[in-house]
């Protein structure tokens, strides 16, 4: 699962927690050390800022700890970059069917027009090239609304005729029509897979024809499942018979995945020990020949090789892409352990269980064990498809609640991406939208570290918390299109029930529940308003993350409305929300999280649907607008991105690497232009 940035501008610093030392030494200095800020000075005269553009900022982060790694690691490093990179094409095709196609053509245009560069539309033009790189396709990156040009359908066959580019009627007719709108759709009132516009399915495959070919396959006593329909693209041909299309060598996206595991093979040879080159094996294994048990394996080997400077994320991973929430969209993030980071954060992982002994959630559902939860700081070297250029700030996997409940699980948090968040970001939103000058005193003094350790509680012991009931199924089988929103939920209720609670103070991970009290007031605030910057006026909530801060924020209001736990203010005509009572108010969400834990252990998906339904989709126009002007006015962009450092391979004459150079692309568009000519392997 991912965990992206609550409000990244506002909030989200490296602030790195401390472990726990010996008893003999003082307690207050063990606390002290825990929370100190830990200072990144590789580079203070980095520029962050690439470009803004529409609703977007493009940034740019630096490879910490990149140059105390051994010529082998860095080796490692770049081969596991360029198997990123490689597979870059496939996220393309699976968020549209048209997607190349259309990426193509607005290239050469935008590489060989010599017209006037000058006029209003040519800058539209330029704005939607972007656009449409930042989301690596035609539909919004978090909104998953088709992007319309600001520029006509006559201006750019003008175009095209001029730069002698070819496209199809089909894919032309896409960029301007009123079809295909969205590209994912929860709406269960309608068919949720004709209704979206992924091309995770044939166009003309119905709901009712996903589920009953699944339903054939699925054991729900099965213990050990594997992840159905994760990569595969389910067609049909003229016998009208309902099948699944590999991707794998030999298979769908061969072109591309040939590279990636040509990539993979070379990181083999360099792994930095026998669990590592197993795990990588055994995910060439998988890319070869499909094999969903393959993947499980790989995951298990995965989860269990923890040693080393160097880890990733590679494959068919997050179903947030798929309406149903089976197919797995492509994504790799390399990854730099920062060991001592790492270690402050470890003392998460190693009280788990007393999380779990003391969570909300009904005793039936708690998990009697568990497995290990490996958490580490690690600095981002390269990412591609899903994570780039939107990346999350944390993640944790394998994703299967089994392979979780039996051999645990990874959690990273991305260090240095978080700090270009911060060093990109400023206090504008914090003062405009915090009720009072206290709130904002706390949250200068607080939220960084609170946003920081909500991440962690979040990954570590949030995904990692509950169990479902036997004979119940998977949740992207019982709950669907409500799964990934009610566990996102359920993972941020888990580190809010437990940031007010006197255990992260004794184990020195904050001075005070002061700290506790910074991310309630932040998660409200974001929640209730400012969250709702990023959609256009009259839009109801889609997108998992956002409906699931809403459900949190606007049901902990509603409950809390007897004893007025959280007041909603009304000044100088714009509102705000204090909350009163942060007990009473760790209550409430301890009582949401048991209710969502309930849904997910027994399958409720009536449950889960009513809960998102009522608190987590619609928006209050009013308070909506309100908040768009407010928001305008401080010229924020509310959406942030990544260009990937360059990693390039210096040889000696005899074709060996000598060294790993590190450069930084100039402009947005300069590495969106390479990477199709060096990856455009679907082309």
């Amino acid at each position: 699962m991912k965990y992206k940035s609550i409000y990244v501008t506002m909030f989200a610093s490296l602030m790195l927690l401390g472990c726990n030392e010996s008893q003999t030494q003082q307690e207050e200095n063990k606390k002290k050390e825990n929370t100190e800020l830990i200072e990144n000075t590789q580079n203070e005269d980095f520029e962050y800022v690439v470009e803004s553009f529409a609703d977007i900022q493009v940034l740019r982060y630096q490879i910490h700890g990149f140059d105390k790694l051994s010529l082998k690691q860095q080796k490692l490093v770049y081969y596991l970059y360029e198997a990123g990179l490689a597979g870059r094409d496939i996220i393309w095709d699976q968020n549209y069917r048209h997607n190349l196609a259309i990426r193509n053509a607005l290239e050469k245009v935008y590489q060989n027009y010599q017209g006037d560069k000058s006029t209003e539309d040519w800058n539209n033009f330029e704005v939607y090239i972007k656009r449409v790189w930042f989301s690596n396709g035609i539909h919004h990156h978090y909104s998953m609304d088709k992007i319309m040009p600001d520029f006509s359908k006559d201006y750019f066959v003008k175009l095209l005729e001029e730069t002698n580019t070819q496209i199809t009627d089909e894919a032309l007719e896409a960029i301007f029509n009123d079809k295909d709108l969205k590209k994912v759709s929860l709406d269960a009132s309608g068919d949720l897979v004709l209704n979206s516009a992924t091309n995770f399915y044939q166009e003309d495959i119905t709901q009712k024809e996903v589920e009953a070919f699944y339903a054939e396959k699925i054991d729900k006593l099965d213990e050990t499942p594997v992840e159905y329909g994760l990569n595969s693209k389910l067609v049909k041909g003229q016998d009208d018979i309902v099948r699944e299309e590999v991707w794998k060598v030999g298979g769908m996206y061969n072109d591309a995945i040939v590279e990636v595991v040509k990539w993979l093979e070379l990181a083999k040879g360099v792994a930095e020990n026998q669990a590592q080159a197993n795990a990588l094996g055994l995910l060439i294994e998988y890319y070869q020949t499909g094999d969903l048990e393959k993947w499980i394996d790989f995951n298990i080997a995965w989860a269990g090789a923890t040693e080393g400077d160097i880890d990733y994320i590679q494959g068919f991973v997050e179903v947030y892409g798929d309406p149903l929430g089976m197919r797995g969209a492509y994504e790799s993030i390399v990854q730099i352990k920062d060991f001592e980071a790492s270690e402050r954060m470890k003392v998460l992982a190693d009280n788990a269980q007393w999380f779990e002994n003391h969570s909300s959630i009904m005793d039936e559902h708690k998990k009697p064990n568990v497995k290990g939860v490996t958490y580490n700081v690690v600095n981002v070297a390269g990412e591609s498809g899903d994570a780039s250029p939107s990346t999350p700030i944390g993640v944790n996997l394998p994703n299967s609640n089994w392979i979780r409940a039996t051999h645990g699980s990874k959690s990273v948090s991305l260090g240095n991406i978080v700090e270009a968040y911060n060093e990109a970001g400023g206090e504008g939103m914090l003062k405009e939208f915090a009720h009072d000058q206290e709130e904002i005193d706390r949250a200068i003094a607080h939220a960084k570290l609170a946003s920081k350790l909500h991440t962690a509680m979040h990954e570590v012991i949030g995904h990692a918390s509950g169990k479902i009931n036997k004979g119940i199924g998977t949740p992207k089988e019982t709950l669907k299109n409500y799964a990934s929103t009610l566990e996102e939920a359920r993972a941020d209720l888990v580190a809010l029930y437990f940031l007010l609670d006197e255990k992260l103070v004794d184990l020195g991970l904050m001075e005070s529940l002061e700290v506790g009290k910074a991310e309630y007031d932040s998660y409200i605030r974001n929640g209730m308003m400012a969250q709702l910057r990023r959609l256009e006026p009259g839009a109801d909530l889609e997108e998992a993350h956002m409906r699931n801060r809403q459900i949190v924020a606007s049901w902990a209001f509603e409950k809390g409305q007897k004893d007025n736990v959280i007041e909603r203010v009304e000044r100088d005509g714009k509102t705000y929300f204090e909350i009163h009572d942060y007990v009473k108010l760790k209550e409430i969400f301890g009582d949401l999280l048991r209710e969502i834990q309930r849904i997910k252990s027994e399958g409720d998906y009536e449950g889960g649907k009513a809960l998102v339904e009522n608190y987590g989709v619609k928006v209050d126009k009013e308070l909506h607008a309100q908040v768009l002007q407010r928001s305008e006015a401080l010229n924020i962009p509310p959406y942030s991105g990544f260009v990937n450092p360059i990693l390039t391979a210096v040889k000696d004459k005899e074709g060996n690497i000598i060294e790993i150079k590190i450069t930084q692309p100039k402009t947005f568009a300069e590495q969106m232009l390479s990477y199709s000519k060096q990856y455009g392997y679907l082309k």
